[in-house]
């Protein structure tokens, strides 16, 4: 198998939200409160990952900090972390196991241009048996890092609730549930995923939500 569709412009994000509205009226409606919709591209490679790690279950702006931490001490690369105790690591700021996770991804020796030309399937695999990284984070690098048009993420709480305010459901659908409401997304998964998020951006700014 191979990378499949690659999201590398507006025009490719247009293109699948175009399919997506001539799909649902549901989806339809949301891409006429929120287009155009964002590209989202970002980089890959070992920083990518390394930033998604430290920012699992902190705010974004504790993020940013910490990031920003690592970066001007120059251990944002496999072999500058490598060189780093643990402890080391921690006086950066990462938690004790934040710091075991960039170890362990440090150790992973992952061909990050090999990922760009996998299968969906293989860079999953590849990236969560790195121990540290679930399969939310793995989706997120495959849709925005490496552009794959056919990825979703049905793990992440904002697109739960976007789900559950779009099509009026009477709770978040869980993980499984949304993963098969997805399935009649595809192949434009990835723009289903950004069209949804737009909208639950949309809609944390009509209703107040916090």
């Amino acid at each position: 198998m191979n990378a499949g569709r690659i999201i590398e412009t507006d025009a490719d994000v247009a293109e699948g939200a175009a399919w997506l509205a001539g799909r649902e009226a549901c989806l339809a409606e949301a891409l006429r409160l929120t287009e155009p919709l964002p590209l989202r591209r970002k980089p890959d490679g070992f920083a990518q990952v390394l930033s998604a790690i430290v920012s699992q279950q902190v705010s974004t702006a504790s993020a940013a900090a910490l990031w920003a931490r690592l970066r001007d001490a120059g251990a944002v690369s496999a072999d500058a972390v490598r060189a780093l105790t643990e402890q080391e690591l921690r006086d950066l700021g990462l938690s004790r196991q934040k710091a075991r996770y960039a170890h362990a991804l440090a150790a992973a020796n992952i061909d990050y241009a090999a990922l760009r030309s996998a299968s969906d399937d293989e860079v999953i695999k590849t990236l969560t048996a790195v121990t540290g990284i679930g399969v939310w984070t793995a989706e997120i690098y495959a849709m925005f890092s490496l552009g794959r048009a056919d990825v979703f993420a049905p793990g992440d709480l904002a697109l739960q609730e976007a789900a559950r305010l779009l099509y009026g459901l009477p709770e978040r659908p869980k993980e499984r549930e949304l993963r098969k409401m997805a399935e009649n997304w595809s192949p434009w998964r990835s723009v289903a995923a950004r069209l949804l998020f737009a909208y639950y951006r949309h809609a944390k700014q009509r209703d107040g939500i916090r």
